[in-house]
Formats: C-alpha cells, sequence, structure tokens
C-alpha cells in the first residue's frame, strides 16, 4: 500500500485519477480512508492510503461491457 500526500483543493476524483489514472476508482480510496469520508476537498498534507489494484476485468461490469 502506499500512500498520497493531499495538496490543498484535492477532490477525491482527482486523486483516484493521479493515483490510478482513473477518477472511476475513487470508492476504493474512500473504503481505504473510512476517517475522511466526510471531506469534499482537501487540505493540504493529508495522508491517504492507496490500496493496490489490479486492472484486469471488472467483474461488476456486465459481460458485454468487459
Amino acid at each position: 500500500m502506499t500512500t498520497y500526500v493531499t495538496k490543498s483543493g484535492d477532490m477525491w476524483d482527482q486523486i483516484a485519477k493521479e493515483v490510478y489514472g482513473d477518477e472511476m476508482k475513487a470508492d476504493i480510496l474512500m473504503a481505504a480512508n473510512p476517517e475522511y469520508l466526510r471531506t469534499i476537498i482537501f487540505s493540504a498534507g493529508d495522508e491517504l492510503q492507496c490500496p493496490e489494484v489490479t486492472f484486469g476485468s471488472d467483474i461488476s461490469l456486465p459481460v458485454w461491457r468487459q
């Protein structure tokens, strides 16, 4: 697991885009950092845990979208 140190004005989707290359992965960051769930816009210096993610087939998608 890696960490991400927030910059002033960061938001969940922006961080996910920077860390994972996909803003739709924000839910992974949120699940790993429940103490920040009420945060919409971050201040500088918060440390977020960033779990490793495999980017294979997404089983939550219908078969025709995989």
